[in-house]
């Protein structure tokens, strides 16, 4: 299956470095422009199934990129990414042709969540993940597949395979475990998460996710 082609265009480059590994991570592609001119370069050289664009530039606005975009009859989904949060840069946003926006600072799932919304609106979301050998996770079910034939997990055990493959080569902590796997109201013991663990590690492999004592742990897929 093809993945997802997103063109970044970001000037901060800390940020954007952070941001095109956890978006390789969740299985696109990503390339990085730091300028107007280079993403400009970039989207007449390639096509792209998504465009996050950053409004204020060195040489220039986000903006009026998309506009130029939309004018040449690009229609490539785009997401901006902005400090901005009044109602006119929204509206400008709009008109110049995007389909949505996030405030920085902005949070990772969320971004993750509208990409998805985006692909699944234009059919065009991979929407499995190769784990290991004949194991394949979809996205959207939020379900583990072994040669095609669904694979029934229990539920805590299938919230925290879904947390592990969105931040695959990533720490997740134990704090992002217990928050992600149980609601406010629940209590929860060392012991179940290790279990949780164990089941994962028998049906994937051992080596699939790697305990970093006193910090947490990486799902290496």
């Amino acid at each position: 299956m093809l993945k997802q082609k997103i063109l970044l265009l970001e000037d901060d480059l800390l940020f954007a470095e952070s941001l095109c590994e956890y978006l390789q991570n969740c299985d696109f592609i990503v390339d990085l422009a730091s300028n107007i001119q280079e993403a400009l370069e970039m989207s007449y050289k390639s096509n792209y199934d998504l465009y996050i664009l950053d409004i204020n530039l060195p040489d220039g606005s986000g903006l009026e990129l998309l506009k130029s975009l939309r004018e040449s009859d690009n229609k490539t989904p785009a997401i901006f990414l902005t400090s901005y949060r009044d109602k006119d840069t929204l509206c400008k946003g709009y008109i110049s042709g995007c389909d949505d926006f996030l405030n920085k600072p902005i949070d990772l799932d969320e971004l993750y969540y509208k990409i998805v919304a985006i692909f699944k609106r234009s059919g065009t979301l991979n929407k499995k993940i190769k784990l290991c050998e004949n194991f394949e996770y979809d996205l959207l079910k939020k379900a583990l597949f072994c040669d095609n034939e669904l694979v029934v997990l229990p539920q805590k055990t299938a919230l925290l395979l879904d947390l592990f493959v969105k931040n695959s080569g990533e720490l997740v902590r134990k704090e992002d475990i217990v928050s992600y796997l149980w609601s406010p109201q629940e209590s929860y013991s060392e012991g179940s998460i290790r279990v949780y663990i164990n089941q994962l590690k028998k049906l994937l492999g051992e080596n699939i996710i790697k305990n970093h004592k006193g910090l947490g742990y990486t799902f290496e897929n």
